[in-house]
């Protein structure tokens, strides 16, 4: 663990940085949000449900739906649409501009939704609040989007155990995780270096 000041660690990896934000992470961030708009059209051809066995069947005693629900939330209103909207409303109003326009359809409105994002990158590393937590929620989609059209598991979650005792769950990707008990930051390095935690603590 190091001794840098807050004042001085990425906003979004929690590493070491003289600027708010990594240009790394920014790379990061903004290409995240330039997959979003194809994911989202690519997502249309994984709409049937998944299928289990070589005869077809699903596995299940009831007959599956029409459609992969996981697909159709992402494609639906609310799903990749709604959490790209919300941080440009945010954005909005933090910034004291009119809020979003009515672009047509859920493809239109991720189109303008992300394309309005990207522009404005360098002002939610530079300035926005919650910069870590808006690019959580981009990466997350993606991770998802892919993870479906590529057929990936789920990152595994891994109990590493804080020298406080606490437990926190990791994947080898998370950017950095601040304890819950001891409120210790830990960057992406420090938090992969911990112990395993015990089964019985986890």
């Amino acid at each position: 663990m190091n001794d840098t000041p807050a004042s001085w660690l990425c906003e979004i990896c929690r590493c070491p940085s003289v600027p708010r934000v990594h240009s790394g992470c920014q790379e990061r961030l903004d290409d995240n949000l330039a997959q979003l708009p194809a994911l989202y059209r690519a997502l249309a051809g994984a709409l049937a449900p998944a299928r289990r066995g070589s005869d077809g069947r699903t596995g299940s005693r009831t007959a599956p739906l029409p459609v992969n629900e996981r697909v159709l939330d992402l494609r639906a209103r609310g799903g990749i649409e709604g959490v790209v909207t919300s941080w440009e409303r945010d954005a909005r109003e933090l910034l004291g501009w009119a809020p979003p326009p009515f672009r047509g359809s859920i493809e239109q409105t991720i189109d303008g939704a992300t394309g309005f994002l990207r522009a404005n990158t360098g002002w939610f590393c530079d300035q926005h609040p919650a910069v870590y937590e808006y690019a959580q929620d981009i990466r997350r989609l993606r991770s998802e989007c892919d993870a479906i059209l590529g057929g990936e598991p789920r990152p595994r979650r891994i109990p590493v155990a804080c020298p406080c005792g606490t437990v926190l769950r990791i994947t080898l990707d998370t950017p950095g995780r601040q304890c819950g008990g001891c409120g210790v930051q830990y960057g992406h390095a420090e938090v992969l270096g911990l112990p395993i935690a015990e089964r019985n603590a986890a």
